[in-house]
């Protein structure tokens, strides 16, 4: 009987998650098995060794993550009930944990984001561990990451994220025939991503007379929050949200710099994409990832969470001294071997066929 590999993931959004959850079943080696996609999105086409699990209308689409949730957990119990399966959850990673037990599944958890929110608190701390300590196998994208879990001494796999080189420049129209220095932000418009920080620099940038533009793209629920800084600076000319695009990677060849200002991560693939076009970049100095990225500022710039003087600072020597980080940008390229999808993805490989032998 051919194996079975269940990928859990309530809610596809096309963000760096999604991503590297498509970068592993493309280069995922046939020998791990059949692999089924639970998703409460709507349905996308199968192939042979792959088959979406999910409603066939988009109208669950729109719901919450709650929402989505729950009729995921109906399709793995209408679909699953009497099998054989690994779990690998992408997402909801408390909920996959209880229903894999109840169904007598392995579960694997792939951790996305640092877990400092729940890290801090007593409470959570005591329930998280609880919780977390069920599953078979939990995976971190970063050095960092695993340090947080062995605070509350919960073992786990270090496997960086899956990433490739597609060549494909697009400018944004808001750079086009801009000879001023081109500023690219990519992130999901929330108080994690913290744009907020990068509108205030760019706030003293502009008072400093940089001749500048910023292009922010992503959706989300700030959004409102943001249009009003941005008007409230008088900077409407110099920064544009241009929504969310697909394939936003494509856009960073383009503009001068790239600057992530999260107030926390996991591994932010965006870093990584912009190593491979050789673009230079300044960081949020969050938990987790931007700091092994940028190897402690020898690939990069790194400033304190939420440090907008700082930020402005560091993209006004930039405008007026290009070489350094640039140097910096070309050197990030030798060490892109570590995100490599082969490698990388046989590491899931050996794990998911270790765990299904224990079935």
């Amino acid at each position: 009987m051919k194996k079975k590999i269940i990928f859990y993931i309530p809610s596809i959004e096309g963000g760096g998650v999604e991503k590297n959850l498509y970068l592993l079943i493309k280069y995922l080696p046939k020998q791990v098995g059949k692999i089924y996609i639970i998703t409460a999105n709507k349905k996308i086409s199968n192939s042979k060794d792959i088959k979406y699990v999910c409603p066939n209308s988009g109208y669950w689409s729109k719901k919450n993550r709650i929402v989505k949730n729950l009729i995921c957990i109906f399709l793995l119990i209408k679909n699953f009930w009497s099998s054989r399966a690994v779990i690998l959850s992408f997402q909801s990673n408390l909920t996959s944990i209880i229903i894999a037990k109840i169904l007598g599944f392995k579960i694997i958890i792939r951790l996305n984001t640092s877990l400092k929110k729940y890290l801090k608190n007593f409470f959570k701390r005591i329930i998280f561990k609880f919780f977390y300590s069920f599953s078979d196998v939990i995976i971190v994208n970063s050095k960092f990451f695993q340090k947080e879990l062995n605070e509350v001494n919960l073992k786990s796999h270090l496997i960086y994220n899956l990433n490739t080189y597609e060549k494909k420049n697009k400018e944004l129209e808001f750079f086009k025939k801009f000879r001023g220095l081109k500023i690219l932000n990519i992130g999901r418009l929330t108080d994690q991503k913290d744009q907020l920080t990068l509108i205030k620099g760019l706030d003293i940038l502009k008072r400093k007379n940089i001749n500048f533009r910023c292009g922010i793209i992503g959706r989300g629920s700030f959004k409102s929050k943001l249009v009003s800084k941005i008007k409230s600076l008088n900077l409407e000319k110099n920064i544009k949200l241009v929504g969310f695009k697909y394939y936003a990677e494509q856009y960073i060849s383009k503009s001068d710099i790239f600057v992530l200002s999260s107030k926390f991560e996991g591994l932010p693939n965006v870093l990584i994409e912009s190593q491979k076009y050789g673009v230079p970049i300044i960081s949020s100095n969050c938990p987790t990832g931007p700091n092994e990225i940028l190897m402690s500022g020898r690939l990069g710039e790194l400033f304190p969470v939420g440090n907008y003087s700082i930020l402005a600072n560091k993209l006004f020597n930039f405008s007026k001294n290009k070489k350094i980080l640039k140097v910096k940008s070309l050197k990030a390229k030798k060490y892109l071997k570590r995100f490599d999808p082969i490698i990388n993805s046989k590491k899931y490989s050996k794990l998911i066929l270790k765990e299904y032998e224990k079935l």
